[in-house]
């Protein structure tokens, strides 16, 4: 109930972003007529429409991709034939009469005397403004969508899209009544309500062209990228319920200090309790250890860090979270890593056993492929940090990379009321050095993309993008957080896979460091026989072979803005799937072009993050 309730709030802030702009002129178009006819029904479509489509895209195929895609198309010309009836009856009237009288029918956007909407008209208008409808994926979209891809089609991830579009549709609808009495005002006082439909038929108009130029995605969803974050993550924060836990315990200021030295009372933090820890079984395999289990872990303080190896967030906290297991150790610390995996290539455990190696990860890592440990703690989210005390009881979470110090500090404030006598100390401060360093916030305009069809966003090549089928792409200049691709590529559910040697990326975007996840994909070749039979023994497998590629920013070898898995030419090669950090601005932060383009053929890419 808590997660319905945390999609309706952000559906109801949709309307403060400028990714809601498109479909206004449609909603608004129907100020002044009756509420229960023409407004419920056209917001009740518009709904679930969206939330059909959301889901659609969320679990669906390349089917879904397409069928989105005509929707899109159909509800374009259907939107234009009303805009144009708006604007002019005289020019309405030039179109074909059929389609004509079918617009008008459907739309209610004839002249005749009397005439009134019907619902049916609404909620047909209301479905083609619902397949437009494209809102920016804020956190709590992003939480709704991310639980999608994980857990896959069900009932709750339907219940949670349709409480999503119920409050972008409430909010709409208190826009609508209080517009529509500005509307009604002017048409009494003023007698204009012809101009007022010819500007209500020129802004549809202006939207229907802003959507099929895709706009819509571009320009707006780059204005809106931070407008309405900060108001989702504070409803996250305030709303967002542990399943195992009671009140949630995002920082610690307890104060108390330890009793001086003779006095005989024990230290107890005023940490709240938030319910018993959930059991640590179901991992596929433990790195670095034997199965734990909460009963093996009584007396000990346990940290358990949620985190999958390519995450730019979870890398960034990775230093301190090296940092407390070895410093604390000899007092009763005991942190476990619960890697639960984004992609697919994230799922291999030898993947995950060589980043635990690169990253120097020395305490023990459950591999929660199944993510029966991520469901048991009721966890959304990478990195997040469960503090659990001695008698096995969560003390503490916090979500997200930040608030070093107040962790720490609950670590200190558990093994202290665990009976250690630990002096007080300052806090780890890790000497964190490439992708591991924290990020230029102040400077950031840019945000996570994905390059797979299944969360892409901002895609500028000139071809349209295809899914599972390879093609030849091409891209200009991109604008601001926008990216093409140039070559043959197939573009699959989660990353880009390059078919023929020399295919490149571009992306302008606007931050300190660039990050882009990649794989070398698999190596194949054709092998030539000469037999009756062929037989074949087939690994679980394939070999890759390393990947070369080169980087140039506002085409240019980047000198001294290179990341650290290029040299100043922008020379590089990819010898395994992970994150790679490829630009690191040495001086002022401004908007770059970034271009990648591989020398050789089978490269996958499948995310871009920014610090």
């Amino acid at each position: 109930m808590t997660l319905i309730i945390i999609a309706y709030l952000g559906g109801a802030l949709t309307i403060l972003s400028p990714c809601i702009l498109p479909i206004l002129p449609f909603v608004f178009a129907r100020a002044g007529q009756p509420f229960i006819r023409s407004t419920l029904p056209m917001l009740t479509g518009m709904a679930a429409t969206f939330a059909l489509v959301a889901t659609l895209a969320a679990v669906g195929g390349s089917w879904a991709i397409h069928a989105n895609e005509y929707g899109r198309f159909a509800a374009i010309v259907l939107l234009a034939v009303f805009g144009v009836s708006l604007l002019s009856p005289r020019v309405a009237s030039m179109v074909a009469r059929p389609v004509v009288d079918f617009g008008n029918s459907l739309l209610n956007a004839s002249d005749k005397p009397g005439s009134a909407p019907t619902a049916a008209s609404s909620l047909i208008l209301g479905v083609a403004t619902g397949l437009l409808w494209a809102p920016c994926a804020g956190p709590i979209l992003g939480l709704v969508l991310t639980g999608a891809a994980l857990q896959g089609a069900n009932i709750q991830t339907t219940l949670l899209l349709v409480a999503y579009a119920a409050g972008a549709a409430t909010s709409l609808a208190l826009a609508l009544i209080a517009g529509g009495r500005i509307f009604a005002a002017l048409k009494q006082s003023l007698g204009i309500s012809e101009r007022i439909r010819q500007v209500l038929g020129a802004a549809i108009l202006a939207g229907v062209a802003a959507i099929a130029l895709g706009l819509d995605t571009g320009l707006l969803a780059r204005l809106s990228y931070a407008s309405t974050a900060a108001f989702e993550q504070a409803v996250l924060d305030r709303l967002h319920a542990n399943p195992a836990a009671g009140a949630p315990s995002e920082a610690v200021g307890n104060g108390t200090t330890v009793a001086a030295a003779g006095a005989m009372q024990p230290f107890r933090s005023s940490l709240p309790d938030e319910g018993y820890a959930p059991s640590l079984n179901g991992a596929v395999e433990w790195l670095n250890s034997p199965p734990l289990t909460t009963e093996q872990l009584r007396g000990k303080v346990v940290l358990v860090d949620f985190w999958t190896y390519s995450c730019i967030n979870c890398i960034r906290t990775t230093p301190y979270v090296r940092a407390w297991a070895e410093k604390y150790k000899e007092q009763g610390l005991v942190v476990i890593g619960v890697h639960a995996p984004e992609f697919a290539f994230e799922k291999k455990i030898d993947n995950v056993r060589r980043a635990v190696d690169d990253f120097k990860i020395g305490y023990p890592v459950a591999i929660d492929n199944d993510y029966t440990i991520w469901r048991a703690f009721g966890n959304s989210y990478w990195p997040a940090h469960y503090l659990i005390d001695a008698s096995g009881r969560i003390r503490y979470h916090h979500f997200g990379e930040g608030n070093y110090d107040q962790t720490e500090q609950a670590i200190q404030d558990l093994l202290r009321e665990a009976g250690s006598d630990m002096a007080a100390s300052a806090p780890v401060a890790p000497d964190a050095k490439g992708a591991e360093a924290g990020p230029d916030t102040k400077n950031i305009r840019s945000g996570e993309t994905y390059l797979g069809y299944k969360r892409a966003t901002s895609f500028a090549s000139r071809e349209n993008l295809s899914a599972d089928a390879s093609r030849q792409y091409s891209v200009a200049e991109p604008t601001l957080n926008e990216w093409g691709l140039s070559g043959i590529w197939t573009v699959g559910a989660e990353q880009a896979t390059l078919d023929q040697a020399n295919g490149g990326i571009a992306y302008r975007f606007s931050a300190r460091d660039l990050h882009l996840v990649l794989g070398p994909g698999a190596a194949s070749k054709p092998y030539r026989f000469s037999a009756r039979d062929l037989h074949l023994v087939l690994g679980p497998g394939a070999a890759s072979k390393p990947v070369r590629f080169k980087v140039t920013i506002d085409g240019k070898a980047p000198g001294a803005d290179h990341g650290a898995d290029i040299d100043a030419g922008g020379n590089g090669t990819v010898t395994s799937t992970r994150l790679y950090q490829l630009i690191r601005q040495s001086g002022d932060v401004e908007a770059r072009t970034f271009e990648i383009r591989f020398l050789d053929a089978g490269v996958e890419a499948y995310a871009f993050t920014f610090g």
